[in-house]
């Protein structure tokens, strides 16, 4: 599928160069590939400082557009190119933004992938996560668990396939399948970490 939105490639304070823009179609089109939901792809090519020498390069500035999602953002400042490469080029900005641009992409298409399994009913360790328990309301018999990423996820008693529900305790460690309910992701197969 192409993009719903056409590319935007756009150069400030340097050269509009022919090679620049292939290189990112190209770099553009293997995105594509490894997804093939996404909308649009915007990307800046900006020399934002200089010095005598030329030696800083230009930052490559991409955003990714997913449907239903935040942008996936690519951007990092000219040191980090600098403590990688001797003498960093527009080349070398380019296959880096676009090199962390396929790890992040490929990362959310695996995340994406386990949620959808996960929601078929197929699991396996994988899907699994790492959380803690945030809150509890036993009376209620539900709580909320803390994922890695700071969110809080819904679960309830019979969600745990291992432990106490009724022992649980804030802050203990639980490892957990995200499941796409009717409101949104809930925590499923719970188990309390070394409980196995």
């Amino acid at each position: 599928m192409a993009l719903q939105v056409p590319l935007e490639i756009g150069f400030d304070n340097i050269d509009r160069s022919a090679w620049a823009e292939d290189e990112i179609r190209t770099r553009v089109a293997k995105l594509e590939k490894l997804y093939d939901r996404l909308v649009s792809c915007r990307v800046r090519v900006a020399q934002r400082a200089t010095n005598s020498n030329g030696t800083i390069p230009p930052v490559v500035h991409i955003e990714l557009g997913i449907p239903g999602r935040p942008d996936i953002v690519v951007s990092h400042e000219p040191d980090h190119l600098q403590r990688k490469f001797q003498a960093p080029d527009l080349h070398n900005a380019i296959h880096e933004a676009f090199r962390i641009a396929e790890d992040r992409l490929a990362e959310f298409k695996t995340r994406r992938e386990d949620r959808s399994r996960t929601k078929d009913g197929h699991h396996d360790a994988e899907n699994q996560f790492l959380g803690q328990v945030a809150e509890l309301t036993p009376e209620e018999d539900f709580g909320f668990l803390m994922t890695n990423e700071g969110g809080l996820l819904y679960f309830h008693r019979n969600s745990m396939l291992s432990g106490d529900f009724d022992a649980l305790q804030r802050g203990d460690e639980v490892y957990y399948v995200e499941h796409m309910g009717d409101t949104g992701p809930t925590a499923s197969k719970v188990r309390v970490r070394g409980q196995d």
